[in-house]
């Protein structure tokens, strides 16, 4: 299980994280918001090591996190991060190569090796473009890609830092479903986004950062509903939650959920 214990972090005499303790295990998918500059990086940053916190502690099963070289190494095989920008984490010209690159490095056997690609190739649906050199992908294949190289390791949990940006509408709707196979193969996903719709409807919890401190936390509809709180923390409603508490309107997750609902003949 991955969390934070009244984890706080400073650039010099800047603290950006105070006293911050999250539990990423209570819900398969988590959403983190917060306009620019609530820490939200550097939150990410300390959960895979790359930072270590001046005070508290990342906790992993229950205990600290272990800043050595072998402790960070395994930290990263049950913990893997997926940038916002794919070309951080693209090393080869080709997919296949560089979806198993990680796994070549740590001498898992081929056969298992070709074993995990053929998976994740499935899971994050990139096999019609499988055969392409990378440089010729779009800006949201590069990301499948990149997904599919941090996924390849078959770590528990998942970190995701702006997954739909830079997306089309059909991109962004093939990453949502991503998300959803991969929580539905039991792996934890924690999401941070500038995409407040897409956290509502995928997240099953959220956590809303303001300054570097947890203003709320709780199941998205919770929290989504405290206008006043999401206008202190620089934020708006996402617009399905909106319509619920403007107008009325039932409260869903999807639009498709709120269609089928309208729909719905009323009982007299």
């Amino acid at each position: 299980m991955l969390a934070t214990l009244n984890l706080s972090f400073r650039y010099q005499d800047e603290t950006v994280l105070h006293d911050l303790s999250f539990d990423f295990g209570a819900f398969p998918v988590t959403g983190i918001v917060g306009a620019n500059g609530c820490g939200k990086s550097t939150l990410f940053m300390n959960l895979n090591g790359v930072l270590r916190p001046q005070q508290g502690a990342v906790l992993w099963q229950g205990k600290a996190l272990n800043y050595s070289k072998a402790g960070l190494m395994e930290h990263r095989q049950r913990v893997t991060t997926v940038f916002q920008d794919p070309e951080q984490q693209i090393f080869y010209t080709d997919i296949d190569s560089d979806i198993a690159f990680s796994l070549h490095n740590l001498g898992v056997d081929e056969r298992e090796i070709a074993r995990r690609v053929e998976q994740t190739i499935e899971l994050v649906d990139a096999g019609s473009f499988r055969h392409k050199p990378i440089q010729y992908l779009s800006h949201g294949q590069k990301k499948r890609v990149a997904i599919a190289g941090a996924l390849v390791m078959e770590a528990d949990y998942l970190l995701l830092d702006e997954p739909t940006a830079g997306l089309d509408p059909s991109g962004r709707q093939q990453m949502i479903e991503i998300i959803a196979r991969i929580a539905a193969r039991g792996k934890h996903v924690v999401i941070s986004s500038h995409d407040i719709d897409l956290i509502y409807e995928v997240c099953d919890g959220v956590y809303v950062l303001n300054g570097g401190k947890i203003m709320a936390q709780g199941k998205p509809g919770e929290v989504f509903r405290q206008a006043s709180l999401l206008r202190e923390a620089g934020l708006v409603q996402p617009w399905l939650v909106k319509l619920h508490s403007e107008l009325g309107f039932p409260l869903c997750k999807t639009e498709t959920q709120l269609f089928n609902a309208l729909r719905e003949p009323k009982e007299a």
